[in-house]
């Protein structure tokens, strides 16, 4: 987001997202393949990372911004021709190939790039470990004795092993940023909405995103200025910086070694001018008046600030219930065969009512409007 004539970057608050979707992890980041799954010698040398290999070829023309990449995608888009796996074998026996292939695919063929196919990702997308009981567990490079992370899992290892230049995958409470961050990569997710996530099966679409993978900074710039178009005419200077401070005080280091080579960095690039403190706890408790029910339920909430205890729960609900609206009829009619942990997280979004939806859906939208009037108080400030 930013305001009109002065961009902003709000940061911690992503930092802090992963954090509450990673706690259930920390004991399993040290292990991988819980299932025990054997790889062949050929799934050794992609690292377990792919579903199929194809290769979609961009048509013939001159030079492109992507001209000479290769990109794989996780087995959540469409591509023509292809049944669209979602992680299970079940779900990929019921499904048809696809007709069309996802608009976020054909972008960035149409701009030069060879995709040579999709990549392995934990079932229905409903999880961040990286697991998948039915097609193995993707080996992590940068540590093969730890967990890749998910759910796009084998797109960023892929990426990793240097398979590929790049790999697409989606993120709805982390499955971009968690595993880029364990298999020592660049990962981005955009805004949400800003990229179409048509032809991409839906988890829950209110956190829905199509994001990337790369290791190189400059390659993931590459795709973004074809997924995410913008005129450089209207490109603006950074007005303004806020760094969310209580959003890292879960770190198990020092806050100091994150911000401060933030903090140096945009002195050095931008000025210290630009960088402001907030505390997003406070402000969103004071902000978002409906959140109050979700911060009553949090009370005992580990030692997490409460407000930031509540939009997680929050946001799980809503999770849930879309997921359920999704896929419901597809559980009961199939009945298909879920790996450990999957299935539980499944049985729990059928098990969801509709009580708190509408609540879930004003906490968003409050939400919203405060980051605005947040950002635009300030962008008002500096203006002055």
């Amino acid at each position: 987001m930013s305001s009109v004539n002065n961009p902003w970057v709000l940061f911690g608050v992503g930092a802090l997202s992963l954090f509450l979707m990673n706690r259930r992890l920390r004991n399993k980041v040290m292990s991988r393949d819980e299932f025990g799954v054997a790889m062949s010698t050929k799934a050794d040398e992609n690292f377990g990372a792919f579903m199929a290999k194809f290769q979609l070829l961009p048509p013939p023309k001159t030079p492109q911004p992507l001209s000479g990449l290769t990109f794989a995608v996780k087995d959540i888009f469409d591509v023509e021709g292809y049944v669209t796996g979602f992680g299970n074998p079940d779900w990929a026996r019921t499904h048809e190939a696809a007709k069309q292939t996802a608009p976020a695919v054909l972008a960035l063929i149409e701009e030069g790039a060879t995709c040579i196919g999709k990549t392995v990702m934990d079932e229905m997308a409903y999880s961040i470990n990286g697991e998948n009981k039915h097609y193995g567990t993707p080996t992590n490079p940068c540590a093969p004795s730890r967990i890749p992370g998910g759910s796009s899992s084998g797109s960023a290892v892929a990426v990793a092993a240097g398979l590929v230049d790049f790999a697409l995958g989606t993120d709805t409470g982390g499955s971009v940023r968690v595993p880029a961050a364990f298999c020592g990569i660049l990962g981005f997710r955009p805004s949400h909405g800003a990229v179409s996530t048509q032809g991409v099966i839906p988890m829950s679409q209110s956190f829905d995103t199509v994001g990337w993978f790369s290791r190189d900074p400059g390659i993931l710039s590459r795709v973004g200025q074809v997924l995410l178009p913008l005129s450089h005419a209207n490109s603006k200077k950074v007005g303004r910086i806020i760094i969310a401070d209580d959003c890292f005080q879960y770190l198990t280091i020092s806050s100091d070694r994150v911000t401060q080579i933030v903090i140096k960095s945009i002195e050095k690039l931008i000025g210290s001018q630009v960088i402001t403190h907030a505390n997003f706890g406070e402000y969103m408790s004071s902000k978002v008046p409906t959140l109050k029910p979700f911060i009553e339920e949090c009370e005992n909430h580990g030692g997490m600030i409460p407000s930031f205890a509540a939009l997680s729960s929050a946001m799980r609900l809503l999770q849930r219930y879309e997921f359920k609206r999704n896929h419901e009829e597809w559980v009961n009619t199939t009945k298909p065969d879920l790996g450990p942990g999957i299935l539980e997280r499944v049985q729990a979004a059928l098990d969801t009512t509709d009580d708190n939806i509408d609540l879930c859906h004003n906490i968003r939208s409050e939400m919203r409007a405060a980051l605005s009037e947040l950002l635009e108080v300030l962008s008002r400030s500096k203006r002055c």
